[in-house]
């Protein structure tokens, strides 16, 4: 079975696109290619067709997670009901996601901050307005969040982990930086 992610932030240029980049990179490290999809999208679609903003391209960049190849799209040209979670960056896309759907059975929307128990309740901050470090301490708390994300993915599908060794959100950080 595989389990289909979606991330979903403002303009799909910021958060969601360095999501979709920690979860596939964060996946592969625990030795489990294959077994989840992830997109991203943004709530509207003045993006939609752009590359990633350079700042989290570069943050990602720092980390060995390349979210270049990622070109905006909107959640309003997506097959929401195909996909298994959509986890949304903050509480106006949680609304908006929510008025997508309804009327439909579709998938669980959650809070990306409900992954990390450091940051449960909060929001994932939007860096694009400010300096290039936001994008650092928005990716330091993507990080924290889709490593517990995948735990509970694991746990909810009855999915075996493979135990792949120093594979926590904080060795992962070290272990993919070329700084």
């Amino acid at each position: 079975m595989r389990v289909r992610i979606l991330f979903v932030c403002y303009e799909n240029i910021c958060r969601s696109p360095m999501a979709e980049g920690v979860f596939r990179h964060l996946s592969n490290l625990r030795g489990l290619a294959g077994r989840f999809e992830a997109e991203s999208a943004g709530t509207v679609g003045y993006q939609s067709s752009s590359c990633p903003d350079s700042r989290a391209v570069r943050a990602t960049g720092r980390h060995g997670i390349d979210i270049s190849p990622i070109r905006a799209q909107c959640i309003h040209d997506l097959d929401l009901d195909g996909f298994s979670r959509i986890v949304v960056m903050d509480h106006e896309n949680y609304r908006s996601v929510l008025d997508a759907l309804e009327g439909s059975a579709g998938p669980y929307v959650h809070m990306m901050t409900e992954f990390a128990d450091e940051v449960a309740g909060e929001e994932i901050e939007d860096p694009y307005y400010g300096p290039e470090e936001g994008f650092d301490s928005t990716l330091t708390t993507l990080l924290a969040c889709v490593d517990g994300m995948i735990s509970s993915l694991l746990a909810d599908y009855g999915i075996a982990d493979p135990g792949v060794a120093g594979c926590g959100a904080a060795e992962s950080v070290q272990g993919g930086r070329h700084d």
